[in-house]
């Protein structure tokens, strides 16, 4: 019996080239195969991972800056409210002066009363800034109230004596000052009003406001900016 192996070979299974050398890469194959097959597994598991993460931050700086400039817009608009509150106060005091040397004014004083009263009434709304309509009857009973105190300061020029008064002098200053920051509180409010609303009209944050329930902010007309601030000088040599 011939032991001798046959040293034939399927060639079917034969994969060495003449010289017995098996090309490379050939007996990995498989596994390279697997290797990719893993790798976007992982990738496909990552991604969206890292997408989500990568949403929830965004959604929550984009929530936090519009909460950050809303509160801003109402601060500025309260340091309006304060200043005008402040020259709200002036007021009955440059009355009482006035009156001391005009007495028979009475009709000028009944309206300013009736001007102040009504400013406090609408002063007491906490949607000033929000509601268009509360907003334009708060400035129109600002308008009535500047066009009160013009009347008085008219009145005052007609006095020698009470423009020379120490008093109605250091109210004036007072009343200057006053005009100077409502002017700017005013100005700081409206430049707010402006950045914000054009933050919630910008995409990607409109959608944002829009879920958070956040809106444009109204603002003043340029005739009410005009208006309002409407105080004339006195001279008071």
């Amino acid at each position: 019996m011939n032991n001798t192996p046959d040293k034939r070979t399927d060639s079917s299974n034969d994969t060495s080239d003449e010289f017995g050398f098996e090309p490379r890469g050939v007996r990995f194959t498989e596994a390279t195969f697997t290797f990719s097959k893993n790798h976007w597994i992982v990738i496909s598991i990552i991604l969206p991972v890292l997408f989500l993460t990568w949403s929830a931050w965004y959604a929550t700086v984009q929530y936090n800056n519009l909460q950050r400039q809303d509160e801003y817009v109402d601060a500025m608009w309260s340091k309006v409210l304060s200043q005008y509150a402040r020259r709200a106060d002036l007021i009955p005091n440059l009355v009482t002066v006035v009156k001391s040397y005009a007495a028979n004014e009475s009709e000028l004083y009944g309206e300013i009363t009736n001007a102040r009263a009504q400013l406090n009434a609408i002063s007491k709304a906490t949607n000033q800034s929000r509601d268009p309509l509360v907003l334009d009857q708060f400035t129109q009973a600002q308008n009535q109230l500047s066009a009160q105190l013009s009347r008085l300061l008219l009145v005052a020029q007609k006095y020698p004596e009470l423009k020379s008064s120490a008093l109605f002098q250091d109210l004036m200053v007072e009343l200057a000052g006053t005009e100077n920051r409502i002017n700017y509180s005013r100005s700081s409010y409206i430049e707010a009003i402006a950045e914000y609303n054009m933050v919630i009209r910008t995409f990607p944050t409109n959608v944002m406001a829009k879920q958070t329930g956040l809106t444009s902010r109204p603002k003043f007309n340029v005739e009410n900016e005009a208006m309002i601030g409407l105080v004339p000088k006195v001279d008071l040599r």
